[in-house]
């Protein structure tokens, strides 16, 4: 169905893929927890739509998203990781893809399909579009008509879809897919933890009554692990 070929990679390429390189690890089994906390948070609903956000860079939420969407994949669900920062982009980075299609091409071509743009890689049920060129416009893009016929043909074709989103602080874009979607996640980083950045986010992802369905503290060491990194959604 999808015409992207397989990409096929080393693990030892993908240091960030944590649960893919150590799947037996702790911080691995830390995404496992996060997925199940994610699950009871939204018994009572499909959650279909995931926004993962931070008050500011560095936080992390693009290793969350990421290693997520593995952990998803890995329950036998279809998901799809669509990078939504087209400011900032880093998706294809982490899966070592091209990056001169994607998100941004599907917004403003109309006669490109989302099987000619989705990347399917080598862990089974995982697929994933890149932003694509960064556009003048993303705000705009993000809010227009065609990105919400976008995200209902996601959601006919996947099970989950994960949107890696920019900071709320920096751009409006995280707000605006906070609206739409069914949960929000967001990645505050232990070292780099400002609280004024953090309310103030709050506060903007409440003014458009996003859903934000857990915290995820990150870079928290781990005993009995060589690195520090997650606990889970609260």
């Amino acid at each position: 169905m999808f015409n992207k070929k397989q990409k096929q990679l080393d693990n030892n390429e993908r240091p960030s893929l944590v649960t893919l390189t150590r799947p037996s690890s702790v911080i691995a089994e830390q995404f496992r927890t996060i997925r199940t906390n994610i699950q009871f948070s939204m018994v009572d609903k499909n959650l279909k739509t995931l926004v993962i956000t931070s008050a500011g860079p560095g936080a992390g939420k693009s290793t969350i998203s990421a290693n997520l969407a593995v952990t998803f994949a890995m329950q036998g669900k279809k998901v799809l990781i669509v990078d939504a920062d087209m400011r900032k982009p880093t998706v294809h980075k982490t899966f070592r893809l091209p990056n001169r299609d994607g998100l941004t091409t599907l917004l403003t071509e109309r006669d490109v399909e989302i099987k000619d743009i989705a990347h399917r890689v080598d862990t089974e049920g995982l697929f994933i579009i890149t932003s694509g060129v960064i556009p003048p416009n993303p705000s705009e893009l993000l809010a227009s008509k065609r990105m919400d016929q976008l995200i209902t043909e996601f959601e006919d074709l996947f099970d989950l879809i994960i949107f890696d989103m920019p900071p709320v602080i920096a751009v409006t874009d995280a707000q605006v897919m906070a609206s739409k979607a069914d949960g929000t996640i967001f990645v505050v980083n232990k070292d780099g933890a400002d609280k004024e950045m953090d309310t103030k986010s709050k506060e903007l992802l409440e003014k458009v009554k996003a859903n934000v369905i857990g915290v995820v503290f990150n870079r928290v060491e781990l005993k009995g692990d060589n690195y520090y990194y997650y606990y889970g959604a609260e």
